[in-house]
Formats: structure tokens, C-alpha cells, sequence
């Protein structure tokens, strides 16, 4: 059943590289990738579209679907289910900074930064990039409202 719904959520275009990306908002080129269905499934069952295509900016640091794939079995599905909406939209904001910031101004430096959800992100950019503890393994694909940065794990609330 989530591959169905999934696969009714993504569309067939292919995001072809990060540049193309700049005439869409933060969640068409979510969408137009063949990597953040999962992703997209949950932004739609929080109920985060319009948020995610307002003005921003924002930074997302967006989960791979083999990120998601990684969590405990069951995990994903029980995330989408209604009863568990706040949980689903406290892990999403978890990936969200209030602000656009590229990786050039991450490059040396280990920096704390905000989330949308209040909690603080250490971003540690002194060999590659990485998010609490997740590596970036793609960085800057810029959006009309913002710039998201791929990463390889889920961010969980340590609340």
C-alpha cells in the first residue's frame, strides 16, 4: 500500500541536476526528483505543502528514500498513519532551518543552528558536510524559496 500511495505522489520527471532546480519551489523539486518519495509521502500526511511553498527561505535537509528505507521496519508506515501527525511533523521540521544557507557558509566551520520544530542542528562542515551525524551527499540544489541538502539519514527529535 505505501509503494501505491508513493507512487501516485511522485511524478515521472527526474530531477537532472541541482542547478535545474531553481524554477521550482522547495517541494516541486522534491517532487520532480526520483529520490525524496518518502519524503514527499510525509510532507503531504503532515500537512507541510503550502508551508514548504511559502515564500521561505528555507533549508531543508532532505532524507534520501534509502534514509527513510533504514528505519527500524514499520517505522515509515506507522509515521503516515493520522494518529501519529504531530510525530511525523516534529521529525519533518527537525530537517527545516528558517533560513537559506549554502554550503559555502558551512565550509571550516561547525556551526548549531535552529530548526522550524526549536530544536538545534549541529552542522559540522570542516570534512564534508554533515547534519547530526548524517553526511550531506549532495549539497545547494536551490529552489525559488530556499536550498535543500540531501542527506543520507533520518534526523530524529531527541525530544
Amino acid at each position: 500500500m505505501l509503494r501505491t500511495t508513493l507512487a501516485a505522489i511522485a511524478t515521472a520527471t527526474v530531477l537532472a541536476a541541482p542547478v535545474a532546480a531553481q524554477d521550482m519551489d522547495i517541494v516541486d523539486t522534491a517532487v520532480a526528483a526520483d529520490d525524496f518519495n518518502t519524503l514527499v509521502a510525509a510532507v503531504q500526511t503532515a500537512g507541510l505543502v503550502d508551508t514548504l511553498k511559502d515564500d521561505g527561505p528555507f533549508t531543508v535537509f532532505a532524507p534520501t528514500d534509502a534514509a527513510f528505507a533504514a528505519l527500524p521496519e514499520g517505522t515509515v508506515e506507522s509515521l503516515l498513519l493520522p494518529e501519529n501527525r504531530e510525530t511525523l511533523t516534529a521529525i519533518l521540521t527537525l530537517h527545516v532551518v528558517p533560513d537559506a544557507v549554502m554550503s559555502s557558509a558551512l565550509a571550516g566551520e561547525t556551526v548549531s543552528v535552529l530548526t522550524v520544530n526549536g530544536e538545534r542542528l549541529t552542522v559540522d562542515g570542516r570534512d564534508g558536510v554533515m547534519v547530526n551525524g548524517a553526511n550531506v551527499v549532495t549539497a545547494d540544489i536551490e529552489a525559488t524559496n530556499g536550498v535543500i541538502h540531501v542527506i543520507d539519514a533520518v534526523l530524529l527529535p531527541t525530544e
